[in-house]
């Protein structure tokens, strides 16, 4: 069993709020526009980080993480990007490897949209935690909790982290 901590879309803004949700956790997700590489840094001092990068992210970001990060947790493929869309409207540069991999679990960023929803057609959750950072149109900054035991995705939190 882990405790996954997910965010994106922080753009280089750090909240002291990210550590005090993400302690208890055993992982914290990034789906990309980290901004920075000292966000990156504090996050993985937190606990062990996986990320992928973003369209505002720079060099040193994209040499450090991956456009698409495929994985397995427990027993559920997990398949994250930034730009990813959602059911029914996967972005085109990335619907065929979504076909492909076939994820269990299909995290993106991007929008600053929270979004939780099962796409019937792949047998997947998709999760988008809206945008942890202050840049963009979002109105409230957010953040996800969930835990993945065995081949189950539970316990999801959606947290609050303040207006933007």
């Amino acid at each position: 069993m882990l405790k996954i901590g997910l965010l994106s879309d922080t753009h280089a803004w750090w909240d002291d709020k990210y550590r005090e949700y993400f302690e208890s956790c055993d992982e914290i997700w990034h789906a990309g526009d980290i901004g920075s590489e000292s966000v990156a840094e504090r996050l993985a001092a937190i606990k062990p980080l996986r990320a992928v990068f973003g369209n505002i992210d720079g060099q040193g970001i994209w040499m450090s993480y991956p456009q698409v990060a495929i994985f397995t947790v427990e027993e559920v493929k997990v398949m994250m990007t930034h730009i990813g869309g959602y059911p029914g409207r996967y972005a085109p540069e990335i619907r065929k490897e979504l076909y492909d991999t076939r994820p269990g679990l299909f995290i993106s960023g991007h929008s600053h949209i929270l979004k939780v929803m099962f796409d019937k057609y792949l047998n997947c959750l998709h999760t988008n935690p809206g945008a942890a950072g202050k840049s963009g149109f979002h109105q409230v900054r957010t953040l996800i909790r969930f835990v993945i035991d065995g081949k189950e995705i539970k316990d999801l939190e959606v947290i609050k982290l303040g207006n933007r």
